[in-house]
């Protein structure tokens, strides 16, 4: 069975750790290759690889970086076919959501190579007389990323993009269960031109991100994942010294106001609950009904149920596929056997595809959810969307703010004095105003509020470059030595 290697030094490496661990195919129900879990031991050569790496890219001029992800970014347009056809094996999305990925790494890819843009300094002449003061942005050293299964090509784009043109070196460590596309955007980097060991993979698990988090040559972490991991990382990290940006889950809601359109209401609920089967932490998971909207939206979130392809990657006609994992599927689809007082209004336990092999489970509906029901409280990851219904706008508000997440929200409405109100008060770090997934262009940055951020500074963006610099002011002066003198006061600046 193929074995998914690891990438050090600027070429794939076997692991030679003893615990394997499966890479499942979501669409079968089999395993389809395997890697064999880093070691401490090969973690920390990962990072010492980067180490060594780490003065000569610094050194790099920005003309060298910029254009080393120039390089990069056609290669990865070049082969986005084969990219996503990859990442599609592994995680089960379909092409076209994995194509989608990749035109919004591409993005990141493209603001990175403008980067040296960000990173001038500012400079203030004769400061005092005859002293000049500047500051500079310099890179942090060795950071790492620890990036998640739902979007394994883009969200590690998110990290080492700005990473490496700031003159960083990056150890990364992708989610264990869809890991291949890593190798290839290795590959692909290498091919640009990055040297050898300034971006090395480590394949694993927890010992491989204990190993970073713990190690002393490691300045930053970046991670996205679920909430109590993201808060143990940025604690663990913080406690280290390390500067840690830690992105956690989410509960994104969807105010529909009265006078919103239904049917343009209901398509954006549909695309955004149960693209990529919900595995997305920027999926609307909640739908807020306010007043009398509730009835036709309801009804027209249905209907268009009724019409979603569901099959596996490989369907050029499937819409939906499968989740990750049969662990993950049967946990989703228990959240609609403990549904409650709930009504079931679409349950995808009773789609044919869900009896299959595959991990599959059919988009499924429930209203009238209890704010204190596991469907509202928890975050599901899975196709199933959640209607809650209120009275006023008040109370739609008060629902998001009152939310332990701050991640992502939306509001439909043809009343701009609303929305503006709306994005005004609400609590949460990225807002959609008839959009129904407000994820940010790569020239603005991403993350949330709240439990869904562990950190200062947002990913990628602006704030991506800020996280993997650190700022020096330098106070200059080159006087003539015929007025030089002795003064023990203070620095004058006047």
């Amino acid at each position: 069975m193929r074995e998914i290697k690891h990438w050090l030094d600027g070429a794939a490496v076997s692991g030679g750790g003893d615990r394997r661990l499966p890479v499942w195919d979501p669409a079968t129900g089999e395993q389809q290759a395997y890697v064999v879990a880093a070691t401490a031991d090969e973690t920390a050569r990962a990072v010492a690889s980067a180490a060594r790496a780490f003065p000569d890219w610094r050194a790099a001029s920005l003309s060298r970086r910029s254009e080393v992800m120039f390089r990069f970014r056609e290669l990865v347009d070049a082969n986005r076919k084969e990219i996503a056809s990859l990442v599609s094996q592994e995680h089960g999305k379909t092409v076209a959501d994995a194509g989608g990925e990749l035109a919004r790494g591409l993005e990141n890819i493209e603001f990175a190579a403008g980067a040296p843009h960000l990173l001038k300094g500012g400079y203030s002449e004769q400061a005092s007389s005859g002293v000049d003061v500047y500051s500079i942005r310099q890179p942090l050293g060795v950071v790492a990323g620890i990036t998640p299964f739902n979007f394994p090509a883009m969200v590690p784009m998110w990290m080492f993009c700005n990473a490496l043109v700031c003159g960083n070196t990056f150890v990364l460590k992708p989610s264990e269960k869809d890991p291949s596309v890593s190798l290839m955007l290795a590959d692909l980097l290498r091919q640009a031109g990055l040297p050898d060991g300034a971006f090395n993979v480590v394949q694993g698990d927890r010992e491989a991100v204990e190993t970073l988090i713990a190690h002393p040559d490691v300045q930053a972490l970046s991670f996205v994942g679920s909430t109590p991991v993201a808060k143990s990382i940025y604690e663990q990290g913080t406690r280290a010294g390390k500067r840690v940006q830690a992105l956690g889950g989410a509960k994104n809601h969807m105010v529909v106001l009265p006078d919103a359109d239904v049917d343009s209401a209901a398509d954006a609920a549909v695309s955004a609950g149960y693209g990529s089967a919900g595995e997305r932490c920027m999926a609307v998971s909640v739908v807020v009904a306010v007043g009398a909207v509730g009835d036709p939206l309801v009804a027209a979130i249905r209907d268009r149920i009724g019409r979603i392809a569901v099959g596996p990657a490989s369907d050029p006609s499937a819409e939906m596929g499968p989740l990750i994992s049969r662990e993950h599927r049967d946990k989703v689809a228990g959240y609609l056997a403990a549904a409650g007082t709930a009504d079931v209004v679409v349950d995808g336990r009773d789609a044919p595809i869900s009896d299959g092999p595959g991990f599959f489970l059919g988009a499924s509906l429930v209203d009238k959810v209890p704010t204190d029901s596991p469907l509202y409280t928890d975050e599901i990851f899975g196709p199933v969307l959640s209607v809650v219904r209120t009275d006023t706008y008040e109370e739609a508000l008060e629902l998001v703010n009152d939310n332990e997440f701050g991640n992502g929200t939306a509001i439909f409405t043809r009343d701009g004095g609303a929305a503006r109100r709306f994005q005004y008060d609400v609590n949460c770090g990225m807002v959609g105003v008839n959009v129904p997934v407000p994820v940010p262009v790569a020239y603005y940055s991403f993350g949330g509020w709240k439990s869904s951020l562990f950190g200062d500074l947002h990913m990628y963006g602006p704030e991506g470059i800020q996280f993997y610099t650190r700022s020096k002011v330098v106070t200059s002066r080159w006087p003539d030595p015929a007025t030089s003198e002795v003064d023990l006061g203070f620095p004058k600046v006047r």
